[in-house]
């Protein structure tokens, strides 16, 4: 079995965050994709996402009807700073013998290094590479390893939306029109 894990703040989760995650189960052949907000990035110690509730709930309404699909929130559960080495390893704990990918942003490659434990997490997982529109392809740092994707890669991020709304913009297009309503109508980014 292989599992994709996506993790990040989904603040808030966008249509660059679904296309990503259907090209991931396309190009890598996942049987199953969890989406897994962080509690708190250890790389944004200063920035304080919208509560964790919220963006679940964001979560839950733009992955309504998709059956590859699901939400984890146990790094949200276990609070403070979030690691994806105690995430991977729950996963290696609760399905034993599945290959794990994790999906990560061409732009983090650099840091992997840096990642807590980050020796047990490039023997752990595989990496599934996101590529950023206009950014040159380059290797994952020894000794990590995986792939990068080819399809979806979109111009949008989650600083771009919440700003965006913050400016009275419109987000239509960049968002699911339930969570561009739920973030109008719960008054989120302002």
């Amino acid at each position: 079995m292989k599992l994709g894990l996506f993790g990040g703040s989904f603040d808030p989760v966008h249509l660059g965050h679904l296309l990503v995650a259907q090209a991931a189960c396309e190009e890598v052949g996942l049987d199953r994709l969890y989406f897994i907000p962080a509690a708190q990035s250890p790389f944004k110690p200063g920035s304080e996402p919208a509560p964790a509730t919220e963006r679940a709930r964001l979560l839950r309404l733009a992955l309504a009807g998709q059956t590859r699909f699901e939400i984890d929130l146990q790094e949200v559960a276990r609070g403070g700073v979030s690691y994806t080495i105690d995430t991977v390893r729950d996963y290696a704990q609760r399905f034993p013998g599945a290959e794990l990918f994790w999906l990560i942003g061409a732009d983090h490659m650099p840091t992997l290094p840096k990642w807590r434990e980050a020796d047990a997490l490039a023997a752990a997982v595989r990496f599934i590479v996101i590529p950023r529109p206009g950014q040159v392809p380059t290797a994952l740092p020894a000794p990590f390893r995986g792939v990068e994707l080819h399809g979806f890669p979109l111009g949008v991020s989650s600083s771009q939306i919440r700003a965006r709304v913050k400016a009275g913009l419109p987000i239509g297009g960049l968002v699911p029109a339930a969570v561009a309503e739920a973030i109008r109508n719960n008054r989120l980014y302002l």
